[in-house]
């Protein structure tokens, strides 16, 4: 297959997971619904520490809602739908086709990119209605945060596939439905690493979706600081979990 050929099978198959996440209701309740209403709830009920620069609650929960985001459409709504694909027999026929398989993995990851890029505008949209006020502006907070938007992105479409591709697809949907409430109840999501008792805020530090919303609190909120250790973690974290999936992945 010639580059060009390649090429246009990837954007097709691109187009076609596009089509077939806009078909998913419940993945929709995942990705765009339940952040949303996260984000009212914990921005309007007292139920959280108060921030440490005394700045509204809203400022220090929509970086933890844009890091659920990402969580949610890369390793919940991408690794089950994939896994169902995985079992039903679509992935092998599609491996039968000239498509090659990276360029299957990467469709399925743009798919996601592209529906984060929604996620990203709701959540914005939501928050500011409700006072979200970062540094520089919520139009230049964004675009700050775009760099550690993407490679979390590739780091939990990359677990999600990871999982997907070596499990059976009800060990997937248990997985990854377990490790998503982990993640957000003790990831350092909702509630700040530093509000987190220490035997859990320490190994959690380790983990990409602490490491993401630190570098997304550090970059939207008033004062914060971008730490560079978390920086290279959440990079190590995605160039590991891309290079194992495209190792590991099986389509049948």
């Amino acid at each position: 297959m010639s580059t060009a050929q390649a090429w246009r099978a990837f954007v097709a198959q691109a187009r076609v997971e596009l089509l077939l996440t806009t078909r998913r209701g419940e993945n929709l309740l995942v990705t765009l619904a339940i952040p949303l209403l996260l984000l009212v709830f914990f921005s309007t009920v007292p139920l959280l520490p108060p921030p440490s620069w005394g700045g509204r609650q809203v400022d220090q929960v929509v970086p933890g809602i844009l890091a659920l985001a990402i969580v949610s459409t890369g390793l919940v709504s991408l690794g089950i739908a994939t896994a169902f694909e995985r079992a039903y027999g679509v992935l092998k026929r599609l491996g039968g086709s000239p498509l090659p398989r990276p360029a299957l993995l990467g469709a399925k990851t743009l798919a996601v990119v592209v529906t984060e890029i929604l996620q990203v505008v709701l959540i914005a949209a939501v928050g500011a209605l409700l006072g979200w006020a970062p540094r520089g502006g919520i139009v230049d907070g964004v675009v700050a945060a775009l760099p550690w938007l993407l490679l979390g992105s590739i780091a939990f479409c990359a677990l999600g596939l990871l999982l997907a591709g070596a499990l059976r697809a009800e060990a997937v949907l248990a997985l990854a439905n377990g490790v998503y409430l982990v993640f957000l109840l003790l990831g350092g999501i909702i509630i700040p690493l530093d509000h987190l008792p220490a035997a859990i805020a320490v190994p959690a530090s380790f983990l990409p979706p602490a490491q993401l919303a630190g570098l997304l609190r550090g970059t939207l909120e008033p004062g914060g600081v971008v730490d560079p250790l978390q920086a290279a973690g959440l990079a190590a974290w995605a160039v590991a979990l891309v290079a194992a999936t495209l190792l590991t992945f099986r389509t049948e």
